[in-house]
């Protein structure tokens, strides 16, 4: 397990057309607001074919860092390579090898969720027979096409969680980045969502997932990371990090989570 030793990371990553070379390299990846230094020289590694799991207390940096991985906000210092190509200087190829599930998603929710797929494909440069096809799957296979012609904007959270999550992978990307996917959404679509992840992983993609919920990036995921404080603490496998503990006791020790200070007293029914 890497702990507080990922500042002796190598400046450069891993030469791309090597086997062992990962789907993402980040070195000394630094963003401050204000005075307040957000993420604080992180570097870290995520292999090819992994379901890397990305954790942290709120506000420990977790979405400034992914933010930055898939070029929606610029660093003030470091460096991010995806497939070995260097994020902030190859913007516009990075992203066609990347989907995207952001925190707090913002869609054209005037748009139903076919149109929004249809919309999404073309403007990934893809022909509209290869769009209409992936887009039948995906309502498929998401639960969506009884409502594929119902307006975004009148969907539950769950749904719109789902939509947004078809838009990240109708192009076949390389990596998926994906902020608290399974938020808001039933058993039932969990284990769907889980299942096409899953097949992604197996035929050798790559999957960055940030949650909050220990129990799901332990079941799922093959590596973790944990930040706090804008610095990764930690980075291995599950069970490297876990320690023999289950991951959310580990990761509460970890990031200094405390007991309860007192009780609510007067907190009782009457």
């Amino acid at each position: 397990m890497e702990n507080e030793a990922s500042s002796m990371a190598p400046s450069v990553p891993p030469t791309a057309d090597l086997p062992q070379a990962p789907m993402v390299a980040i070195r000394g990846l630094t963003k401050t607001f204000g005075s307040m230094c957000a993420v604080n020289q992180v570097n870290l590694d995520i292999p090819r074919g992994s379901m890397y799991g990305f954790v942290g207390p709120n506000g420990a940096g977790k979405t400034t860092t992914l933010s930055m991985v898939t070029g929606l906000l610029k660093p003030d210092a470091g460096k991010v390579w995806v497939t070995g190509v260097d994020v902030w200087d190859n913007l516009t190829a990075v992203k066609s090898k990347i989907g995207v599930l952001p925190d707090r998603l913002r869609l054209f929710d005037r748009l139903s969720g076919q149109e929004l797929l249809t919309y999404t494909g073309l403007l990934r440069g893809m022909d509209r027979a290869t769009v209409a096809a992936r887009s039948a799957d995906l309502l498929g296979a998401l639960g969506l096409t009884e409502d594929a012609r119902k307006a975004v904007a009148d969907y539950s959270a769950g749904m719109t969680k789902k939509i947004g999550l078809a838009c990240a992978v109708i192009h076949a990307p390389d990596l998926l980045v994906l902020d608290e996917p399974f938020e808001a959404i039933d058993p039932v679509s969990a284990r769907a969502i889980s299942e096409i992840l899953g097949g992604f992983v197996r035929d050798g993609g790559t999957v960055i997932l940030s949650s909050h919920v220990m129990d799901t990036v332990q079941r799922l995921c093959d590596n973790v990371a944990v930040i706090a404080r804008g610095q990764l603490v930690a980075a291995g496998t599950i069970d490297q990090v876990a320690a023999g503990q289950d991951l959310e006791t580990r990761f509460i020790e970890m990031v200094g989570g405390a007991d309860s200070q007192g009780e609510l007293t007067w907190l009782r029914p009457s």
